[in-house]
């Protein structure tokens, strides 16, 4: 057996290979073991691209260590590939002496043709750079489910657990997760679930009794915090979010939404908990959804909608609608290569813009983003309280690889969780001593309107997307009063309080900052790590809140020499910074669909260093 700290394994195959979930089950298992990970899903936007082509690959990356890792890895140590498509899509990616497994019984002269293969890649020579063990998975499943009584069809089908057994047993991963999972998936067809737990079983014994391979891995448990974990996605974190904003603020929870890529799964999970006094409306089209939402917070609820930058464009004017009413709703944005219906199932950072100014007239409101999988729980909080407690909408910024990629994450005690107090009105607040109700009276502090349930008595009132009057809220033309009300809207969100911004510095003498936001805090900091352990100084800084920004910001970007801002867009938080610092950031900027790879920006920092780049 050898010792790792550290292995980085892809799965691919086609779209119809079950990847996905023998992905999702290595990790859970693992999970399970204790091992830190990061997981990068990778799949192709179509349904059912053509069997066998380079379009209908889909992979799963799972990165685990004995230590805190930051990012799904690089590149991968071990292929799996399931068919030649695979194989072609994935081997540039693969470094010399890495571990190929291939299943040989899709290698074909038809599917190599398919691929663009002149000549069958495992017999040509091509691949002796790497450590290949062919295994013909199909063949091999097919016999150890002969007795079942399944189609060579259905049987082929296992393939997957075939590939996970085999797997699990170089990397001495628990089992008993797995054929758990599968009775419970296949709890209706008892004779498919035992079908896949023969193969799963069948690959573990292939690695067991065959002499190919030669030697086992671990990769030692990690040393974490003490408490509870258990491994989750961005998207299942941030359903989980929104359950507990619900639970901490008293309020009940009114989800609508309409299904888009990749934010769907996030409607799914709150589809499940009814119980906690969550509503979810899955409306006939964007603009449905969020209005029902914005009148569920009208009605005294915690309005929410879901959706990617598609959706917030139909959106923007309802946004805009709960900038003018000042009521809390929260928005969640998962972000996805765009325009238009660009990469459904990659993931981009270019919503930014967008989020802080896609609306007509002025129309402020705050604009979050977290930092991985496991922070979306806490992101949603920090949105509530702000949408709660100065009675805004907010915007929270998600992507694809947070949205699908997991970690293990430390789940909460409750006790210790804040509590957001929604301050219902509950009496008339004319100063003038009328008795009535002043729907636009502020609070001196916050600045934030009463919010007033409909019903209660005394506090009858209207709104709508005319301008309103300051105090009284009727309809008002006059120009002073829209002058006076577009500065007190914005001056409403200029306020509200955000924690400074903490730099990584170890030294305190680094003259290179690498500022990130959203899920680009994993790529960077292990590219930090890298610079660092190579004996050379880089700071790092992330920001959470993209409005209102950090009030300690601009001292900071003043604070170094060179600004580097690396974001999966063309430069749009660069842009924000310059025009409002006056800083001379360097941009650095990748629209591939795919998440910064720590060598690259390793690259990029020491050339930055090294004078190469100015």
């Amino acid at each position: 057996m050898v010792e790792r700290d550290r292995v980085v394994i892809r799965f691919a195959g086609d779209s119809g290979d079950g990847m996905q979930l023998t992905g999702d089950r290595f990790t859970s298992e693992t999970a399970a073991f204790g091992n830190d990970l990061s997981t990068l899903p990778n799949f192709p936007a179509e349904i059912r691209a053509p069997a066998g082509t380079l379009p209908g690959v889909s992979s799963f990356q799972l990165h685990f260590a004995n230590y805190d890792i930051l990012t799904p890895g690089d590149r991968p140590d071990v292929l799996v590939a399931m068919n030649p498509a695979a194989l072609k899509a994935n081997i540039g990616d693969l470094p010399a002496g890495g571990i190929l497994i291939v299943n040989t019984d899709e290698f074909t002269k038809r599917n190599l043709t398919k691929v663009g293969y002149e000549a069958n890649p495992l017999e040509d020579g091509s691949l002796e750079r790497y450590a290949v063990y062919p295994v013909a998975m199909a063949t091999l499943t097919r016999g150890a489910l002969e007795d079942t009584g399944l189609s060579k069809k259905d049987a082929e089908r296992a393939k997957n657990m075939f590939a996970l057994g085999l797997l699990s047993w170089m990397y001495n991963r628990p089992h008993e997760g797995t054929e758990r999972f599968l009775r419970e998936k296949f709890a209706r067809r008892p004779d498919l679930a035992e079908a896949n737990i023969l193969a799963f079983r069948a690959g573990h014994a292939y690695g067991e009794t065959t002499e190919s391979f030669a030697v086992t891995y671990e990769v030692a448990p990690a040393k974490l915090d003490v408490g509870t974990y258990r491994q989750i996605t961005g998207n299942t974190a941030l359903a989980y979010g929104i359950v507990t904003a619900g639970q901490v603020t008293g309020l009940p929870v009114f989800l609508g939404s309409y299904p888009i890529t990749p934010a769907s799964d996030i409607l799914h999970e709150l589809s499940k908990h009814k119980a906690f006094g969550v509503t979810t409306f899955q409306a006939e089209d964007e603009i449905a959804g969020v209005g029902a939402a914005l009148g569920a917070a009208f009605g005294g609820a915690l309005g929410v909608t879901t959706t990617s930058g598609p959706g917030i464009s139909l959106k923007s004017e309802t946004i805009g609608l709960a900038v003018a009413l000042e009521l809390p709703l929260l928005v969640v944005d998962v972000q996805r290569g765009g325009p238009s219906t660009g990469l459904p199932t990659k993931t981009e950072q270019a919503d930014l813009l967008q989020a802080l100014h896609g609306r007509n007239g002025e129309a402020p409101l705050p604009v979050i983003a977290p930092r991985s999988p496991g922070d979306c729980f806490d992101a949603v909080l920090e949105a509530v309280r702000m949408a709660v407690t100065y009675r805004t909408p907010v915007i929270l910024l998600s992507d694809g690889s947070l949205a699908n990629g997991s970690e293990p994450w430390k789940v909460p005690d409750a006790a210790t969780l804040p509590t957001f107090d929604p301050g219902f009105a509950t009496a008339p607040n004319a100063p003038d001593g009328s008795g009535e109700f002043w729907p636009y009276l502020r609070d001196a502090d916050t600045l934030a309107r009463p919010w007033a349930v409909p019903g209660t008595a005394g506090l009858e009132h209207r709104i709508g997307g005319l301008e309103k009057a300051d105090g009284r809220g009727g309809i008002s033309y006059d120009p002073d009063n829209h002058d006076r009300m577009v500065r007190l809207r914005a001056a409403k969100i200029d306020g509200i309080t955000v924690p400074d911004i903490e730099v990584d510095d170890p030294d305190g003498d680094a003259e290179l900052l690498v500022l990130g936001w959203g899920s680009t805090y994993g790529p960077i900091g292990a590219g930090a790590r890298r610079v660092r352990a190579l004996g050379r100084k880089v700071a790092q800084a992330h920001l959470r809140h993209l409005n209102p920004l950090p009030a300690n910001l601009g001292e900071v970007l003043a604070r170094y020499r060179t600004v580097v801002v690396p974001e999966m867009n063309l430069g749009q938080l660069a842009t924000v910074l310059r025009a409002r610092y006056l800083v001379d950031v360097k941009s650095y900027t990748k629209v591939a669909g795919l998440p910064f790879r720590a060598e690259e920006l390793q690259d990029l920092f020491l050339d930055y260093l090294n004078g190469v780049r100015a």
